[in-house]
């Protein structure tokens, strides 16, 4: 019971899940079903269903770069005061025109000709108006090319770290639900101890009344069966722990009553699962090294990247446009008239122009800005292929670690198991003994407490060897989520 405290210790620190909106309490629930409800309602798996359409997203988004880009732009603007136009002042002389008897326009005494003046724009009004179409489209570029290839890589991550986190809930689920399997076990040991206390203390009573057994026989044998009755209903609220514990890592409402079924008779709990789990061991099989590999091909690509920024890139463009000026905002929306042929200024009209072209960007020097990134992303890399050796070397110490608890747990096991069986004979010959009235009272009550120890330290010998195999079972990457995920939401893992 001691394990079951810490587990359900250690699973506090996890974020609080959201209850899903609806639940079956009347359905009775095995491991399938248990590992099924955590998988389609727990908030960590339905987060990385939606990291896995972001990636997806992330995907069509880098593809949007490459597909023309389209933009309209429509601009409305009035000078209050306009910009002086600057120029010596015979040019503005010739730009302000003459008078009939030749005198010209802009006489300023005592200004020479070499001076510079600064007079009213002649080539612009004061409200202007503009209305753009632009269009331009990626022709080669490098980058792009590479992040194209990236994105795919980033959507494949997001699946891989999915899968990841269903083999994480997977694993607690299944502690949590064999735990509540052998605390049902226990509650049913704990009536036949009961009953068999009962049956004890009756005959020990009829004995008494007939002269064959003393008072403290039967107050000692109380005893035993009021304590049994006091374990039986801690052991029963210890066992509401243990669906509390079950149900939080199903994301199962709390409130709501779950009934859990299975048999551990078709748990297969033996030395011979170690060898199986060998035989086509690979690395590879980790869903942790996949991630990693993953994680690599990310890395290689950005360092293509930085190789491909010192590329160059070409890309077209094309403008069409219309725009029109008036001495105030008004004009420009005024039709009437329009702008004169011979070049008069009136009410508003509007004339197009259009222009289209290529340009070709061409890298020469960056200040080594792209020589220092790409030795960064190396190095970057280089980290990552020392992250491969250290991960094996984690992976070959936990299926040491794993195999020798494991086998350790079914030393344990059988050991117990044995205990269990002797503690049983014991009992039975002592009660035999004891009602033949060759044996003591206080035998039978040393050999039902030898007894309820054994069953005791069976079953936490049983727990330890489940949560031993399990673990195993992750080690050589036998927990498959895909066998408890319906059709519907199976996310294709590359």
């Amino acid at each position: 019971m001691k394990r079951l405290y810490q587990t359900l210790l250690l699973s506090i620190v996890i974020p609080l899940y959201a209850y899903p909106q609806t639940a079956d309490t009347t359905k009775r629930y095995t491991l399938d079903d248990c590992i099924k409800y955590a998988l389609e309602n727990t908030v960590q798996i339905k987060n990385m269903r939606i990291d896995e359409q972001i990636a997806e997203a992330r995907v069509k988004e880098t593809r949007g770069i490459g597909l023309p880009q389209i933009n309209g732009q429509v601009q409305l603007m009035h000078n209050q005061k306009l910009q002086r136009f600057f120029a010596n002042y015979s040019t503005a002389q010739s730009f302000g025109g003459f008078y009939e008897d030749g005198t010209p326009k802009i006489d300023l005494p005592g200004v020479d000709s070499t001076d510079i003046v600064a007079l009213n724009s002649p080539f612009q009004l004061k409200s202007s108006g503009t209305a753009t179409l632009s269009a331009s489209q990626i022709l080669f570029n490098g980058s792009y090319l590479v992040g194209l290839k990236a994105a795919s890589t980033y959507k494949e991550l997001a699946y891989r770290s999915t899968e990841q986190t269903k083999i994480d809930v997977i694993q607690s689920v299944m502690k949590a639900y064999y735990a509540v399997l052998i605390n049902n076990e226990r509650i049913l040991l704990f009536d036949d101890n009961i009953a068999r206390v009962d049956s004890l203390l009756r005959n020990t009573s009829a004995m008494n009344s007939n002269g064959f057994a003393e008072a403290i026989d039967v107050d000692r044998t109380k005893v035993t069966r009021n304590n049994l009755i006091t374990e039986r209903i801690k052991f029963i609220n210890l066992q509401e722990i243990s669906l509390q514990l079950l149900k939080f890592q199903m994301n199962y409402p709390l409130d709501q009553p779950l009934n859990v079924e299975g048999d551990l008779k078709s748990l297969r709990v033996d030395e011979n699962v170690v060898n199986e789990y060998q035989d086509g061991w690979d690395y590879k099989n980790r869903i942790e090294y996949r991630v990693l590999e993953t994680q690599r091909d990310l890395q290689k690509l950005d360092l293509k990247n930085k190789y491909a920024a010192s590329m160059p890139t070409l890309s077209a463009f094309g403008n069409y446009g219309f725009s029109t000026q008036s001495p105030n905002i008004a004009g420009l929306f005024k039709t009437e008239t329009g702008i004169k042929d011979n070049g008069m200024i009136g009410p508003d009209k509007w004339y197009s122009y259009s222009n289209f072209g290529v340009t070709l960007n061409v890298p020469i020097f960056t200040g080594l800005q792209h020589h220092y990134q790409q030795q960064q992303s190396k190095l970057a890399l280089l980290k990552i292929e020392n992250n491969f050796t250290q991960l094996r070397r984690s992976i070959d110490l936990g299926i040491k670690q794993n195999r020798a608890t494991y086998k350790n747990s079914l030393e344990t096991l059988k050991a117990q198991q044995e205990n269990i069986g002797l503690a049983q004979n014991v009992a039975r010959v002592t009660k035999i003994k004891y009602e033949q009235g060759v044996g003591s009272n206080i035998e039978v009550t040393d050999a039902e407490n030898s007894l309820r120890t054994a069953q005791v330290n069976y079953y936490n010998a049983l727990f330890d060897a489940i949560v031993a195999l399990v673990d195993l079972q992750k080690t050589y990457s036998r927990i498959d989520p895909a066998q408890y995920t319906s059709s519907t939401t199976t996310s294709t893992t590359k």
